[in-house]
């Protein structure tokens, strides 16, 4: 199998023009954000639930924690249904991020959760139950089956023609977790081609997927040598953790981990903002507000009845901005101060 473009069509940002991009940021910190009234991606940009009050009311309590950045998915089908309307609140969602110093890596297509979404009302969330109502983009068979489609192609093309020099987006994140949901390698073509669709736009910020399961040699290879900045995924304990970090920095190019912190499985604020901040790696944790996702809730053992678990597994605040844990804001905050 062949990776990588051919030489004049290959965009591809040189190890010194991402360190001298990483250069020019402080300590990238900050939350994957979807507002606590939106069950999932398309419930937060369709025009009927679309919220910019809680929207601006979160990331408040995201700058008052030192937080910069934010990872934020879109979707498809959002666009699908509503292309000039979508495109018109991701300026409004990027004019309140902005407000509040707070920077956006967007998420373009994603192969995690349910497999068929909808256009239209959203369902309820299950109770007790983790990101019951989350959906991939495009969804299962269409990742496959639309991989080369021009419908797709013009969603990329766009969103980065209209945003693709907008100082306000930090990076795009082309694909969340490709190969999830035991897709593997039928997820190359989609890969291959946001990819190649984005090079040929060209924005001013930096491509990135996601390195996430370490198995997944074909993907990864792809990722990795497409990737103007390093990122990764790891729920792991901080010794696992820190073994990523150490092999990652062989590419010798600036790392953000996009996905981290889960409590019970010990990858926690308490040692892992720390670890990432010696190792100048940027943090960006899953979940800041408790909302319709249901992510205090580990991904495995639902909780039936919907009462609050014993240690939440994601999230930071209370939906009237109450941390979860005085502490683990207190070093957050800490951190993210000494870092400026």
């Amino acid at each position: 199998m062949q990776f990588g473009f051919s030489q004049n069509n290959d965009q591809h940002w040189s190890k010194e023009k991402a360190q001298d991009w990483y250069k020019e940021h402080d300590w990238l910190t900050g939350a994957n954000f979807i507002p606590s009234t939106a069950i999932n991606q398309l419930e937060m940009w369709q025009k009927d639930t679309f919220d910019p009050e809680t929207i601006d009311r979160e990331l408040g309590y995201a700058e008052q924690i030192g937080f910069n950045t934010m990872r934020v998915y879109l979707h498809s089908l959002a666009y699908k249904a509503d292309k000039e309307g979508l495109k018109s609140r991701i300026e409004e969602y990027l004019k309140i991020a902005d407000s509040h110093d707070i920077k956006t890596m967007f998420v373009l297509f994603d192969d995690v959760w349910e497999a068929n979404p909808k256009i239209g009302k959203q369902p309820e969330p299950k109770p007790g139950t983790h990101n019951s109502g989350w959906v991939q983009d495009p969804g299962y068979p269409e990742s496959v089956e639309m991989a080369s489609s021009k419908e797709l192609e013009a969603y990329v093309k766009d969103i980065l023609n209209t945003f693709g020099d907008d100082d306000r987006v930090l990076l795009w994140d082309l694909y969340n977790e490709p190969g999830n949901n035991d897709k593997g390698n039928e997820s190359m073509s989609l890969l291959k081609n946001v990819f190649q669709w984005a090079r040929e736009i060209d924005p001013s910020q930096p491509l990135s997927v996601g390195l996430w399961k370490w198995d997944l040699k074909d993907l990864n290879t792809f990722q990795a040598l497409n990737s103007d900045i390093i990122t990764y995924h790891s729920y792991d304990d901080p010794q696992a953790h820190n073994r990523i970090i150490e092999l990652l920095k062989t590419h010798d190019r600036p790392m953000i981990c996009t996905e981290y912190m889960a409590r019970t499985r010990n990858n926690r604020f308490s040692n892992t903002l720390p670890l990432l901040k010696e190792n100048n790696v940027g943090a960006i944790n899953w979940g800041l507000v408790n909302g319709k996702s249901n992510t205090i809730y580990a991904w495995d053992t639902p909780i039936d009845s919907g009462e609050e678990p014993v240690e939440w597994f994601h999230d930071i605040f209370r939906k009237d901005g109450t941390p979860y844990r005085q502490d683990e804001v207190d070093l957050i905050k800490k951190l993210n101060e000494e870092a400026q």
